[in-house]
């Protein structure tokens, strides 16, 4: 509070206190406020709406027979009822168009950006994805090669298998040669 002529002053209520006087103060661009209700991501969405809906057959039927009734009441009807005369050109039909086209354009070209920035994110997301099963599958290349190396020196089932069937032949065969010695020198005498 600051005194002037030995009172004090107060500060008014709807005074902001986030006002600084060393700073000059920001100029507000906006003349008109937006409404609270409508946001940018809003806004976007009914224009991307509004596009789609311009690109259907419905829209394009009810256009065509908005502008075939309009040029039949201003060309069949008496002059005296015809708001938009031929005579004139179709002034008024022409500045129709013109103003829905001046709007359409710019909310097209806002719906076709949006879908750009989605294809964008959507691609970014898609090569992340992609890095990461290079990655997975580099870490697993090098996993199978260490494993065939580690296993080089280890014994298969295969390999287990042909040696003992090597044993087991080599052992019939002494067997076999054993019992053939004992059959030549007879039977082995009782003590």
């Amino acid at each position: 509070m600051a005194e002037r002529d030995g009172k004090p002053r107060q500060r008014r209520p709807d005074a902001r206190s986030d006002v600084r006087v060393d700073q000059p103060r920001e100029l507000s661009r906006r003349t008109l406020r937006r409404p609270s209700n409508l946001s940018t991501e809003s806004f976007g969405v009914l224009s991307e709406k509004f596009a789609r809906f311009m690109g259907t057959p419905t829209f394009l039927l009810w256009m065509s027979v908005f502008v075939v009734a309009w040029l039949a009441w201003n060309t069949f009807v008496p002059e005296a009822a015809q708001f938009d005369p031929r005579s004139l050109n179709y002034t008024l039909l022409t500045l129709i168009l013109s103003l829905q086209a001046s709007y359409a354009a710019p909310l097209i070209l806002l719906a076709q950006n949006r879908q750009d920035d989605r294809d964008r994110v959507a691609l970014e997301q898609d090569r992340v994805q992609a890095e990461r099963a290079l990655a997975d599958t580099e870490y697993l290349t090098r996993e199978v090669a260490a494993l065939r190396i580690a296993l080089r020196d280890a014994a298969t089932r295969d390999f287990v298998r042909s040696e003992l069937r090597s044993l087991l032949e080599e052992m019939e065969e002494k067997g076999l040669e054993v019992r053939l010695r004992e059959q030549s020198e007879g039977p082995a005498p009782k003590g």
